[in-house]
């Protein structure tokens, strides 16, 4: 099956304190996020779609502990691990993502 994409956008992955701006897009069987600058060792990542357990709204935040947004999403993929992507139209995200591929 050849992938088709949904929608992408430019996003910010973060990790603590540590962030990355790249861009972010869904297709029919995966959701992707590739940084600008891979110096920080945040992706690229590809997460399957039949992975995600979870897509939840959290808050994007300065130096990983003050909130400055809730424009952002929490990724929880069945092997346990969590990916916070600052996307804008966070609730439209998540509506696409828990829909099944």
């Amino acid at each position: 099956m050849h992938a088709i994409t949904i929608k992408s956008t430019i996003a910010t992955i973060q990790q603590g304190a540590i962030k990355a701006d790249g861009k972010f897009w869904l297709t029919n069987t995966d959701i992707h996020f590739a940084p600008f600058n891979s110096q920080f060792g945040l992706g690229p990542y590809t997460f399957s779609r039949r992975e995600i357990v979870k897509v939840s709204k959290c808050n994007g935040k300065v130096a990983g502990i003050l909130p400055y947004t809730h424009d952002a999403i929490e990724v929880v993929l069945k092997d346990g691990n969590k990916y916070q992507f600052i996307v804008s139209n966070a609730d439209e995200w998540i509506k696409l993502l828990t829909h099944s591929a």
